[in-house]
This record gives structure tokens, sequence and C-alpha cells, in this order.
């Protein structure tokens, strides 16, 4: 029978700690390693060794987040993520001895928040940890609890609910965080390096993350994510959000240079 995260009472975090965060490591020593580092923390913890078996912790527990390895018997981290997914938005930190480029794309679009490869520092989870939990746990932002709109969207901060159109958007933790942002700023263009500053809350990490983002961001609120008229590339900075544009798009109007710079920042 296929593990379904409805079918199980929830126990909460016990009373003290920081939160609770489901490990996923079929490798004993990394997983004791972790574990150890998290609850030195101030973490509660809990444990799983493969897929099926993430799910049903997950089922039970509810963490406030899961770090989560690709590489796992039965069904890998990438599904298992999928899978969670389904049942509502939960922060995903993807911890995998595979550093190829292709594989850590696809678990940041699969809905991960961070992607950190073996080997790694403890340490340096931990602080991965705390920030992706920190920017989770920001329901009501510092700079507004009211409703954000414009160019056919409205996002509702304090419930993390938002609309396209009128339509209900299915967005991530991060991909709201960053929408959000942007709304907040529309006509602004950012860098990368200051969209993870202010987005991610990091002061370092891997580009690559924001750009994934940007791409998925772009396939659930444009028209037409290829010739994207709301997000657009701002060639030698970043990304800017236009609300009111109402000419071709940028990568019309750019010369065939220009529009393969901009490919690769996409």
């Amino acid at each position: 029978m296929e593990n379904t995260p409805s079918a199980h009472p929830v126990t909460p975090a016990p009373e003290g700690t920081r939160g609770r965060v489901l490990v996923v490591d079929d490798d004993p020593t990394v997983a004791e390693v972790v574990v150890g580092y998290l609850h030195r923390a101030g973490y509660a913890v809990e444990q799983a060794d493969d897929g099926p078996a993430a799910l049903g912790r997950f089922a039970a527990c509810r963490p406030d987040l899961v770090v989560l390895d690709l590489m796992l018997p039965a069904m890998d981290g990438f599904e298992v993520c999928r899978r969670m997914r389904e049942h509502g938005p939960v922060p995903v930190i993807m911890l995998t001895a595979r550093g190829d480029e292709e594989d850590r794309i696809l678990g940041l679009e699969t809905g991960a928040d961070d992607y950190v490869t073996k080997p790694f520092s403890p340490r340096e989870l931990v602080l991965r940890v705390d920030s992706v939990l920190r920017r989770a746990r920001a329901a009501v932002p510092a700079e507004g609890a009211g409703a954000l709109s414009g160019g056919g969207l409205r996002l509702d901060p304090a419930a993390r609910r938002a609309y396209r159109n009128g339509n209900a958007l299915a967005l991530t933790l991060r991909e709201f965080d960053l929408l959000a942002f942007l709304l907040r700023h529309p006509g602004k263009a950012f860098g990368r390096e200051e969209l993870m500053r202010e987005v991610w809350g990091w002061d370092f990490g891997d580009l690559s993350t924001v750009t994934v983002h940007i791409r998925r961001l772009r396939g659930k609120v444009e028209q037409d994510p290829a010739r994207p008229r709301l997000i657009r590339t701002v060639w030698g900075v970043g990304y800017r959000l236009d609300l009111d544009a109402q000419g071709p798009d940028a990568d019309a109007e750019a010369g065939p240079g220009e529009r393969r710079e901009r490919g690769r920042a996409r």
C-alpha cells in the first residue's frame, strides 16, 4: 500500500526544541553525524533510511524541514520530495554524493529549497537548516502583511496563497517568497546575488538556485514562459518584474548576441 501522509496522526515537535527535522539517508555513518549535529543545535530529529520509510515518518510527524538524500533504495529522493510536496509545502534540503549540475538543477526543480553535496561540513548543513527554517517561518513578511497584487497576480502573505487571474497557483515555499519579493519591488532589477541574499537569506551558495527558481516561477505565472512578459531578464544585471509591460517581449527586442547571453543567464 502506498504511503499517504493523511493516513496517520501527527505527532507535534517536543517543547523546548527549535523544531523537528526528518533526516533521510541510507548511509548510517552520514545519518549519525547529521542527526548528532542537529540534536546539539537544539532540533528534534526523526530518521528514515529509504523512501517508503521516509514517507511514513513524514506522515506521522509532519517535520518542519526534511534533509533528504538523493540516492535511496526503493525510491529515489526526487520521487520522495515530489510525493511530500503533494501534501503541502515543507522545506527540503537535498543531500547527495552526486554533484552533477543536472542532478542539482533537477533537485531544485522538484521543489528542494537547497542542495548540499557530499562530502560536506556538518556545521554548514546546520546553518543551512537554520536559514531555510527561518525563511519558512516568516509567515508575515516584515515589509507588510497586506495582500500584494499586480499584473494579474495576487498574493496573500499571511495565508501563503497566490493567484494568477483568479486561479490558485501551486507555489513552493521559496517560489512564493521570490514572487512576493518581486511584487514588493516592481520595475526594479535585481542580480542573482542580491536575490539569494534577500529571498534565501544566504550570503553564499550556488547561484543556479536562483536561476532554476526563476524558471519554475515563469512556468507558473507567465502565459508563455518561453517569452516572459512579467519576469524579465535584464541583460548584465539579473531579473525584473514588469507589471504593466505591453510591448514585445525583451528577447524579441534584443539582438542575436544578447539573446544568446540571456539564454545563458536563464
